[in-house]
């Protein structure tokens, strides 16, 4: 990790906020700069994650470059404290983000078309509510291919990758980092195996 500026001192930070808020914009630029450091140390709390520790950074910084401007000097407290926090909320919101968008990726994936040629997809099967007794036939009949895919062209790690992914069998619905944790393997390597696995069921559909 590379090496970043000195932090300020608490007179300098005193100093520094009074200058900003009254509208110098160097003293902001001097802020953000000094306080890279707690940055790189909100970083080191996720260096297990799959992401890459300079986007890490980058994203850190975002959150304490919000924190520098509505930090409010008035109420006692240290800007590094309150910082922290922010920073922290950034870093949180973007995994939350990647994971809500690696689920709605996934989910919505097309595996097969119905009789009428309207596509199907994975989260049709998983959570139709539809009360119609034909719907419900239809959905029968769509899980029952969904199953007779999976164990006809997935190898037995997609098959459980799939299982836990979905809560399929009525194994228990997990994130890809829960499910690497529970294989031993990285996150990445499940993501690619998900893929894979909804490839090889989509052709089996069809």
């Amino acid at each position: 990790m590379k090496t970043f500026p000195k932090p300020l001192t608490a007179k300098e930070e005193s100093y520094y906020l009074k200058k900003y808020k009254e509208g110098d914009l160097e003293a902001k630029h001097i802020l953000i700069e000094r306080n890279l450091r707690l940055v790189a140390h909100v970083v080191k709390k996720y260096q297990y994650v799959e992401e890459d520790v300079e986007d890490l950074i980058s994203i850190g910084t975002i959150g304490l470059i919000k924190a520098v401007a509505t930090f409010d000097m008035d109420k006692g407290n240290r800007l590094g404290t309150y910082a922290s926090r922010c920073i922290d909320n950034e870093l949180l919101m973007m995994f939350r983000q990647k994971k809500k968008s690696s689920k709605e990726v996934s989910l919505y994936e097309p595996i097969g078309t119905d009789k009428e040629g309207n596509e199907i997809h994975l989260l049709d099967i998983i959570e139709n509510e539809t009360a119609s007794v034909t719907d419900q036939l239809t959905l029968k009949e769509d899980t029952k291919k969904l199953y007779e895919s999976m164990e006809k062209y997935l190898k037995e790690r997609e098959k459980e990758v799939i299982k836990m992914r979905y809560g399929l069998y009525q194994k228990e619905e997990l994130t890809q980092r829960e499910i690497a944790k529970r294989l031993g393997i990285s996150r990445s390597y499940v993501s690619r195996i998900e893929k894979s696995a909804l490839q090889k069921m989509k052709k089996g559909f069809e």
